[in-house]
């Protein structure tokens, strides 16, 4: 019986490390080599943390940016969701996102799967390389550039339409409540951003090729092989580019800025211009940072919601 209980103390002693103990032990063992991301994580604390941390605090207070704060408690937050402007703001910040979210899921994904179904793999690195290039381009000389197609006077748009016979179709795109947002969601057309297709792209490459050859054996060819295997096994990268299109456009209005400042009127204003606006030009810093506040809520909540309960078919879900 002695020998017994000491063999079953001797198997437990040697049973396996639990995963949590077995990294603990790791990280320890290189301690060493993480000192490596110190900086990284000074850096990150400096111009991140600490900033996204002041800005709670000050959606709290009154402050102008020079004189001593002001606590007014939840004073900034009640006076933006009682403002008519900040209503209408998000109605089109939501039109925009919808739009984005579409463009998204459609022609950069078609143009993936039409340049993975090439035979010829220089053909394809061609046309990668095509997709590509136009990421040197920064954003804002394109914005200027679809800034002066949608000019009333010699702009493209309307210089097109009267040399086919279309005058009553030309419009002042950007001058227009009509116009605006359908001239804003048309930029960058046809919206085939080189990360976007370069995301699916890598994504259709990784389905293995016995997937393929499965799917041809049993007839699935064109769009129905499209709907059937490859949207499936890449609608990670889907729900992905999903998710990083709505935070962008919650977040972003540098197109709206150099484009329209929000105009005509409200009519292309968003929060993000709106939160620039009462910090750099009407000095109300706590204000501004309250509308920040706002947006971070929103956005953590939604990514929150899509990593947790939106799950692709191919998502690892641990044990």
């Amino acid at each position: 019986m002695t020998e017994q209980l000491t063999v079953d103390s001797r198997e437990v002693s040697l049973a396996p490390p639990t995963r949590q103990r077995t990294i603990w032990t790791e990280m320890r063992r290189k301690a060493h080599l993480y000192l490596f991301l110190v900086p990284t994580f000074i850096f990150l604390l400096a111009f991140m943390y600490y900033p996204a941390f002041t800005a709670l605090r000050l959606s709290l207070f009154s402050w102008d940016g020079f004189s001593d704060p002001r606590w007014i408690g939840l004073g900034n937050f009640e006076r933006m969701f009682g403002n008519s402007i900040m209503r209408e703001s998000i109605r089109v910040m939501l039109i925009l996102a919808v739009a984005r979210v579409a463009i998204i899921i459609t022609t950069p994904l078609l143009a993936a799967e039409l340049v993975f179904h090439l035979m010829s793999k220089r053909w394809q690195y061609w046309y990668r390389v095509l997709f590509v290039v136009p990421l040197v381009v920064p954003d804002v000389v394109t914005y200027l550039i679809w800034q002066f197609i949608f000019n009333p006077s010699v702009g493209l748009a309307n210089v097109l339409l009267q040399n086919v016979g279309l005058d009553f179709l030309a419009n002042n795109w950007l001058g227009s409540h009509r116009t605006v947002l359908m001239s804003l969601i048309l930029v960058g057309f046809p919206w085939i951003a080189g990360i976007n297709f370069l995301i699916y792209l890598a994504g259709l490459q990784n389905i293995p090729g016995e997937v393929l050859d499965a799917a041809a054996v049993d007839g699935a060819t064109g769009f129905r092989r499209f709907w059937m295997v490859d949207l499936h096994l890449i609608m990670g990268q889907v729900k992905l580019l999903v998710i990083l299109s709505v935070i962008f456009s919650l977040q972003s209005f540098v197109l709206i800025l150099i484009m329209t400042n929000g105009g005509p009127g409200y009519s292309s204003m968003v929060p993000g211009l709106l939160m620039y606006q009462a910090a750099f030009q009407d000095g109300n810093f706590g204000y501004a940072c309250a509308v920040g506040t706002a947006l971070f809520i929103v956005i953590f909540a939604l990514t929150y919601i899509n990593m947790r309960y939106i799950r692709s078919e191919t998502d690892y879900v641990p044990d």
